[in-house]
């Protein structure tokens, strides 16, 4: 097996260089970095996703399924047919995903990981469609595994879970998260925009711990504008 570290590392240092420039008005129109097809447990078949990212304007994005990078795999194959057709367009930079349960703090979080070689054996545990045990399931041997494949590791909507986000990404900073989901509608609001709260707490604990911000609308619907 032969891993392309050169273009994962381009890739990975691309996708750093937009999350270093994000902010409450990147999400859902510029770039988004949060969205299920119906490979994992949203309502979008991958070809309907890139085609509404496409009609949308989107310059970036990511997709997230749970435990499972078939559905960028085939969101892939359909955007390199689509730019074949449309030589003369800029379609959006689509960069590998997946979002990962992991133990943090002894209670559950997602991890999402960015910009990985999909082939690299350390991320093999988190690509099996159902959450992984034992060891594999610490956050901090996600987060390692992420690494070693190359990517970007960020907590997801870090304001959702059974423990403070004041408790969470401190501890996610611990071992060596590199960003946090910043701008994130926590509240479903139609449109969509990043909760004004949790987004002012959780860019303060980003900026304490040097971390960087990414957003998303986590589409499970059938809108990438809308979570639901």
């Amino acid at each position: 097996m032969v891993i392309n570290f050169a273009r994962t590392t381009v890739s990975k240092g691309l996708l750093k260089q937009v999350f270093q420039r994000i902010d409450a008005q990147s999400c859902p129109k510029l770039f988004n970095f949060h969205m299920h097809t119906v490979h994992s447990d949203g309502k979008l078949e991958p070809s309907e996703l890139m085609s509404q990212a496409i009609a949308i304007g989107l310059r970036g994005l990511a997709i997230t399924d749970h435990h499972s990078i078939s559905g960028y795999q085939s969101a892939l194959v359909w955007l390199e047919d689509w730019q074949r057709s449309n030589p003369d367009t800029h379609p959006p930079h689509l960069w590998s995903g997946v979002e990962i349960n992991a133990n943090l703090l002894d209670i559950e979080v997602h991890i999402l990981a960015y910009a990985f070689e999909s082939e690299h054996p350390s991320m093999k545990p988190y690509l099996q469609k159902i959450p992984s045990v034992g060891k594999a399931y610490q956050a901090v041997n996600v987060i390692t595994a992420i690494h070693e494949a190359g990517g970007l590791a960020v907590l997801a909507h870090p304001a959702r879970y059974r423990r403070s986000h004041f408790d969470l990404i401190p501890a996610a900073a611990d071992v060596a998260i590199d960003g946090v989901e910043t701008f994130y509608a926590y509240t479903n609001p139609k449109p969509w925009k990043p909760s004004v709260v949790e987004t002012e707490e959780v860019q303060q604990l980003a900026e304490k711990f040097d971390l960087l911000n990414t957003c998303g609308t986590d589409t499970h619907g059938a809108n990438l504008l809308q979570r639901l």
